[in-house]
């Protein structure tokens, strides 16, 4: 359905997208994951032609981005994207205006989202009465008044309390029912497991993993095994750490999951164990977290790789604050 070949985008000397190639099937729920700085918002905008790519090509169903391809597309953005002095109701009528749905026809389609979000008693309010949570909800309603075959959900959980993410996320999987193509851009990687069957993982503006969750897991299953024991000590535990097979482990409770070092087996390590005379209580394969498989790719967490780009911005930011209050020699010549 979404198809980018070879696409870039740079800002100054930094590259947020580089050469990135994707292809979202029909009627999927795809993931684009990653921290923040790791250019997913960039890469969606290129498609909504808010921004222009530097290079590469997108196309919508086989054919390029125009117009009326965008009136069969959803976007929920990050930023608040709200007239705050309007009323609700119509506002959310002047969405479905600027997509071609006339109020006769947007009128009925309100009161139902506005009923099923639990906002229909503030059909009336100004948007600025709303807090943040339902100014969200408000947005995600602008988004899909107009029946659109693809939506992109962009942090759709902002401000959003536990339930409203469920209501939010039983929304996402009722319309996956109905082979609408969802493009769920997150840095949440728990959250989008839960609802997604294709998944992109990005950092640093690079594809790091791409394809079915069930196909990537299965291709890095190998790799994490858990480990219980008898008794509970922590002779046992570094015993498990010590070994030659061993990565890197993490304590679940009393239990590890533990990562396998490459060109390892979990026979291998099971063997070292038993020789080492370990009481296990539990061994097994597991199917390793999203999560799990970013930081076996990528080297790190997304909250730290995100810590790296706030510091990176804010070193740049005082750079550029420094370079502007740095006195300067006057161009008039003395005497």
């Amino acid at each position: 359905m979404i198809e980018l070949d070879g696409v870039s985008k740079s800002f100054g000397d930094k590259h947020a997208v580089a050469g990135l190639d994707l292809r979202i099937p029909r009627g999927s729920t795809y993931g684009l994951l990653g921290p923040n700085g790791a250019g997913k918002t960039t890469t969606i905008r290129m498609l909504l032609q808010i921004l222009e790519p530097d290079a590469g090509e997108i196309r919508i169903a086989g054919e390029p981005v125009t117009r009326d391809i965008l009136d069969r597309v959803g976007y929920l953005p990050e930023e608040r994207g709200v007239y705050k002095r309007m009323q609700v109701g119509r506002l959310l009528s002047f969405f479905a205006e600027t997509k071609g749905v006339k109020p006769a026809d947007s009128k009925p389609r309100i009161r139902e989202w506005l009923e099923k979000l639990d906002l229909i008693d503030r059909i009336d309010a100004r948007v600025q009465e709303l807090s943040q949570g339902m100014q969200q909800k408000l947005q995600f309603i602008g988004s899909i008044l107009h029946a659109p075959d693809i939506l992109i959900l962009d942090e759709p959980f902002s401000g959003l309390d536990v339930i409203n993410q469920q209501v939010l996320k039983d929304i996402v999987l009722d319309l996956k029912r109905r082979e609408k193509t969802i493009v769920f851009c997150t840095h949440m990687i728990d959250q989008a497991e839960r609802v997604c069957d294709h998944v992109c993982i990005l950092a640093r503006g690079e594809k790091v993993v791409d394809g079915r969750i069930a196909d990537v897991k299965r291709e890095h299953g190998g790799m994490h095994v858990r480990v219980g024991f008898e008794e509970w000590n922590a002779e046992a535990v570094n015993t498990v750490r010590r070994a030659a097979q061993v990565e890197s482990l993490h304590e679940h409770g009393h239990e590890l999951e533990v990562t396998l070092r490459q060109g390892s087996t979990p026979h291998q390590l099971l063997e070292h164990l038993m020789q080492q005379r370990v009481r296990l209580g539990t061994f097994s394969r597991i199917e390793p977290s999203l999560e799990r498989i970013f930081i076996q790719r990528v080297g790190a967490t997304p909250e730290e790789m995100a810590a790296q780009y706030a510091r990176s911005a804010e070193e740049k930011e005082n750079e550029r604050m420094r370079a502007a209050t740095k006195p300067r020699r006057s161009l008039w010549r003395r005497g």
